[in-house]
């Protein structure tokens, strides 16, 4: 900014708060220009300057209120989530204004709140408290979201703990009556424990085996397919004529906690280290040491990338090895194989063996090469 003199008039040279440079010609008075100067340099500060209005400074604690009952509660199943959060945000940040919580201030919350709980937990916390911020600026409450770098922890989220077959066999005899079906239905569907304590006999389709999961964490409604056992399970469920709820106690109402008897159930077994959720787990894991395509778990568990569902990759290391078989039979009709002196090899068709008879048979290439006695077996190619 300055004052510059061409001709006989006083110019003043200056920059909106949006970076765009302006010149305004003042008169023959630099004594004038210099006061315009000075008056315009206190407008733009104040954000007044050419109708830009001064944005007010809100309260963190208002916001986050306004952030819970306009977004967080009528959206997110995990609202309770949020409240936590938001409590300790309040506790650390005190009465401060948005615009005077920065990145840095921030930073310092995640160093000191993680000497206190996991990196996890924080990075949970991070979440929340970006979103407010987020809002902030799309309500219009600030003008930047000066938060917007901080970033999470990096965790190594690879627990993964499953129940082997003698391990569900202990577990499901220890059970108590209520409890006993819960955790069979959760072996055998991967359903989660809200899901199920929330299921309604008009979400089973017995006639489609089917069972609608409608409250979901993704909010998508999901359709499961039931086995032999899961029909047998709940066709023995008996219906309380006072209750939609398919487990629910005497008067009606369904289960809301059923950690108690989980958790002693689990102490009769022998088993450690497991949550009701790892039954999930336990239910991929099973699915993909069965073979089964991990794409077809993902949609069973209702995971909303693949990324979730390669967690379970390892359980199956041959899968690689089996799709790379697959792709060489597929081409193996290009050449035929050798001898060491290069000489053409006539495979006798007693030794050919369609790929789809491979599939259906022996469940894939390499299961078929551990089964056949010849060195100069292959797949015939579809």
């Amino acid at each position: 900014m300055g004052v510059f003199k061409k001709g006989r008039n006083y110019y003043i040279d200056y920059y909106l708060p949006n970076g765009r440079r302006k010149r305004q010609r003042i008169g023959p008075s630099k004594k004038q220009a210099d006061l315009v100067l000075k008056k315009t340099k206190v407008l733009i500060a104040e954000e007044k300057f050419l109708d830009i209005k001064k944005k007010e400074r809100i309260s963190f604690d208002k916001m986050a209120r306004d952030y819970l009952e306009i977004h967080s509660i009528p959206n997110k199943r995990s609202s309770w989530r949020d409240k936590i959060s938001i409590k300790h945000f309040s506790y650390y940040f005190g009465k401060k204004t948005l615009q005077e919580i920065t990145s840095l201030e921030v930073e310092k919350y995640k160093q000191k709140r993680v000497k206190e709980v996991s990196s996890s937990t924080v990075n949970r916390e991070m979440t929340c408290l970006k979103t407010i911020f987020k809002k902030a600026k799309e309500w219009g409450k600030i003008k930047e979201n000066q938060i917007s770098s901080v970033k999470p922890f990096k965790v190594q989220n690879r627990r993964l703990r499953y129940l082997e077959k003698e391990e569900i066999v202990r577990l499901i005899q220890v059970c108590p009556g209520y409890l006993k079906p819960i955790v069979a239905v959760a072996l055998n569907t991967g359903m989660r424990k809200r899901e199920i304590l929330a299921l309604k006999w008009n979400d089973i389709d017995f006639r489609n085996r089917l069972i609608y999961v409608l409250q979901t964490k993704n909010r998508e409604i999901r359709e499961i397919p039931m086995n032999d056992i899961v029909v047998r399970i709940l066709l023995k469920v008996r219906k309380n004529p006072r209750s939609p709820y398919v487990f629910c106690k005497k008067e009606g109402s369904p289960y809301r906690n059923i950690t108690g008897g989980f958790s002693n159930a689990l102490k009769r077994a022998g088993i450690s280290d497991f949550r009701f959720h790892d039954l999930r787990h336990t239910f991929a894991s099973h699915l993909v040491m069965a073979r089964i395509d991990l794409k077809t778990v993902q949609e069973l568990l209702g995971h909303k990338t693949f990324e979730m569902t390669l967690r379970y990759a390892h359980l199956s290391p041959d899968h690689k090895r089996r799709a790379i078989n697959v792709l060489g039979h597929r081409l193996e009709t290009i050449w035929t194989p050798e001898d060491k002196k290069g000489k053409k090899i006539e495979l006798s068709p007693s030794l050919e063996f369609r790929h789809d008879e491979v599939q259906e048979e022996y469940g894939g290439v390499a299961e078929l090469a551990e089964a056949l006695p010849f060195k100069d077996s292959r797949v015939v190619p579809p």
